[in-house]
């Protein structure tokens, strides 16, 4: 079965043992100041030692104006390296490869959070439950600043022992806000055309190869096209930048469209699949990762057809830490939610990680 074939990064040369990724996720679990905490030690390492390929932990903020809620794990500074440290070797121990996905929430680090008021690539408004947030637009400090913070990140992380990093540019957080035409209108070499909006997170990439030795994963994700209130993404754009990305030295590109196995909305009536359409842009010399809706072998090894060489599970790897075996033993069936809180701790999550859970309608029997 393809999705147990190991796969050797071609510009690293570091190999997975196989093709299953623990998605990054949200959690909760770590310290108020950023450092690690047990449970999220424990949840990210159970899933390593039943045979996922590659961990990528949680988003970690590179800035602490980049803190997006509580209980997030920091790479902001030295302090945070010895439970940066402890997590990689645990990790590694179990034959996976630890990947640190950084992160700067932008506009949605909340000021109740940081302390600080949040700012983006232009000023706007934005809703936050019933309230109306001012987000200031980011100054060229700024921008040099957290170009700066991310590729000092990056580096604790290959100090800490880490494999690698993933670039978190998704889900509505900074880097994202620069790609977007809606949250950036700026009319300098940061925003406008397509270029200056994705200048950020290219900068950033080249920034961080010139720093690390070879030999040491840097990842990017996308969102590929519109999704909820994250918008002002175009599809043929986020194909573009990815085939960009794969040539200024990505090792990989990880798409996160919900769905693995969806068509892209702009191309609905097109009978060919969001992933294959990303397959054709890069090529074959950069992976590529997918994430979204994939609960059974037979989603695996469908979205491993259609064009990726790696799949990610998110809820699926929360409540099934041993999918991996599951899997490959094909006879045993996969369990969905809801899941019981008993289950959920069985599985190692932590008391704050099970009752975030308990906010996804349908996951938690409660």
């Amino acid at each position: 079965m393809k999705l147990f074939e190991p796969y050797t990064f071609i510009k690293s040369g570091l190999t997975s043992v196989n093709r299953i990724v623990l998605a990054p996720m949200t959690n909760l679990q770590s310290n108020d100041d950023g450092t690690l905490g047990d449970d999220e030690y424990t949840w990210l390492t159970r899933r390593a030692k039943e045979g996922f390929g590659i961990i990528i932990t949680c988003a970690a903020h590179v800035s602490k104006d980049g803190q997006g809620w509580r209980g997030e794990l920091g790479i902001f500074d030295d302090v945070h390296l010895e439970g940066l440290a402890k997590l990689a070797k645990g990790i590694r121990e179990q034959q996976s490869l630890a990947i640190v996905q950084l992160f700067h929430g932008g506009a949605r680090s909340p000021e109740d959070v940081t302390g600080l008021q949040p700012w983006s690539a232009s000023a706007h408004e934005m809703k936050v439950g019933s309230k109306m947030i001012d987000v200031r637009k980011g100054t060229k400090d700024d921008i040099h600043y957290i170009i700066r913070a991310f590729v000092d990140a990056a580096d604790r992380a290959y100090r800490a022992g880490f494999n690698g990093v993933e670039l978190h540019g998704a889900h509505g957080y900074l880097l994202h806000q620069f790609m977007s035409t809606v949250t950036n209108t700026r009319s300098d070499e940061w925003g406008g055309n397509f270029e200056n909006r994705t200048r950020l997170v290219r900068t950033i990439l080249k920034s961080i190869k010139e720093k690390i030795p070879t030999g040491f994963i840097v990842g990017v994700r996308l969102s590929p096209e519109d999704k909820y209130t994250f918008q002002g993404i175009d599809f043929d754009e986020s194909l573009e930048l990815a085939r960009i990305l794969s040539e200024e030295g990505a090792d990989y590109i990880h798409i996160s469209p919900w769905d693995a196995l969806k068509r892209p909305d702009k191309y609905a009536n097109v009978d060919k699949a969001l992933i294959t359409y990303f397959r054709e842009s890069v090529g074959n010399h950069t992976p590529i990762f997918v994430a979204g809706e994939i609960w059974t072998g037979q989603d695996a090894n469908k979205a491993l057809d259609l064009g990726a060489d790696m799949v990610a599970l998110g809820r699926a790897a929360i409540g099934i830490p041993n999918w991996p075996s599951l899997v490959k033993s094909a006879d045993r069936p996969i369990p969905k939610p809801p899941f019981t809180t008993e289950k959920l701790r069985n599985a190692d999550l932590g008391e704050k990680f099970i009752e975030y859970m308990k906010k996804w309608k349908g996951f938690v029997d409660v």
